[in-house]
């Protein structure tokens, strides 16, 4: 796999780890004790993800997903 792809990737931090989801890759997680330790381990998980659908002959999702911050007044 030559070609390159970007997926998002939601990070959530929970009480005491944090946790990170790719909305494109149903069931592609990881979770780590820091921010950029999360990430890192996503990375490696859609890599093996993206790699098992293709030894599995399944297509590769097209990335679709994308997100936005949006301001509100607190309550």
């Amino acid at each position: 796999m030559s070609q390159k792809l970007q997926y998002m990737v939601v990070v959530e931090r929970g009480t005491t780890s944090y946790g990170a989801y790719v909305p494109d890759l149903p069931g592609c997680i990881a979770v780590g004790e820091t921010k950029e330790e999360t990430l890192e381990l996503i990375k490696e998980a859609i890599e093996i993800h993206l790699e098992d659908l293709h030894q599995q002959g399944l297509p590769i999702p097209e990335p679709c997903s994308s997100g936005e911050l949006i301001e509100v007044p607190a309550a």
